[in-house]
């Protein structure tokens, strides 16, 4: 189907120049780490949700869309405008794309973006309403140029992203909720660039907001970054951890300053280790995750042994005795 990219209002972007002061002694070798990591439920695979028998994804029957069984077959209402789009952090995700309400948007893996086509109709536009194309406006961090549309079998204009048709789910009501995510291995939110949101687009380093312990500082794929209170900073950096210690702490590698966000540059770098390894420091302090921690936003590790805890952006142990 051909495309009518829309125009919106562009949103003026600053970059912000990183200044690593290295206050360590130490080499200032910073090797980017690679893996990527794309998280979301692994529901059976079907054409709009869980059909063919699969097990039903969420609570009530599976009607073969991921929506409860009683839902009508009949056409969808007409959605509600996309608005203002925005860009939502989720701790499991990454960046993902929102309505104008806070509403997650998603896309589907048996539409094409290349031509853009929708090949979701009927029943599975019910369970997964189609956004609108009028109206839609880029907001902060979005790429206006992204922004285009595609017409549908019954006529109607349905907003894209990156040349994907846009959805949003009928069992999220609230704001930020992701109840579409991985519903039939074949339904994702979407990222702002159009792709499938992942914590992939994380930073190296960033800043997360834990309820119960405030800002502290998680990795490339969302996970909680430690300190331990025997290594050393000052005058050189020491870690105590070796052997087995890092089997069960895992060393954070260095990476680049300026793919941090949130995080003190002062003491911000890496370090030879004497295992011939590198890791990162924060604050001059190496860090590590923890392989007790299984997803995102777990703090399983803080407090172990009275000398593990979270490392706030100024790379001090959150909650420490006397720290």
């Amino acid at each position: 189907m051909k495309t009518s990219w829309r125009t919106a209002s562009l949103v003026a972007t600053a970059a912000s120049v990183l200044v690593l002061t290295t206050a360590c002694g130490q080499d200032n070798s910073t090797t980017p780490a690679s893996a990527a990591q794309n998280v979301g439920a692994t529901a059976a695979a079907g054409d709009y949700g869980n059909p063919g028998g699969g097990a039903a994804t969420g609570t009530g029957a599976g009607n073969g869309y991921g929506a409860d069984g009683n839902q009508s077959s009949s056409s969808p209402s007409p959605a509600a405008p996309a608005g203002n789009l925005s860009v939502a952090r989720n701790p499991d995700l990454g960046n993902v794309l929102t309505d104008g309400s806070g509403l997650t948007l998603y896309r589907f893996d048996k539409d094409t973006a290349n031509p853009p086509k929708s090949n979701c109709d009927g029943d599975c536009a019910t369970t997964w309403p189609p956004v609108p194309a009028d109206d839609a406006t880029a907001g902060k961090g979005i790429d206006k140029a992204l922004l285009g549309e595609v017409t549908r079998a019954d006529g109607s204009k349905q907003l894209t992203i990156g040349g994907w048709p846009a959805y949003r789910y009928a069992k999220d009501v609230n704001s930020g909720d992701v109840n579409g995510q991985g519903v039939g291995g074949k339904w994702f939110a979407l990222a702002p660039n159009g792709k499938k949101a992942s914590l992939a687009s994380l930073p190296g380093l960033s800043v997360r907001k834990d309820p119960k312990l405030g800002d502290v500082i998680v990795d490339k794929n969302g996970m909680t970054v430690y300190r331990f209170l025997k290594d050393k900073a000052w005058p050189k950096v020491v870690s105590n951890c070796t052997g087995a210690c890092l089997e069960k702490w895992p060393a954070v590698a260095p990476v680049k300053p300026e793919d941090t966000k949130g995080v003190q540059k002062k003491g911000l770098m890496g370090f030879n280790r004497p295992d011939g390894g590198k890791q990162m420091t924060v604050n001059c302090w190496p860090i590590y995750t923890f392989s007790g921690d299984k997803a995102p936003g777990d703090t399983n590790g803080q407090g172990v042994g009275g000398t593990w805890y979270a490392v706030s952006p100024d790379g001090k142990p959150v909650g420490a005795p006397g720290k």
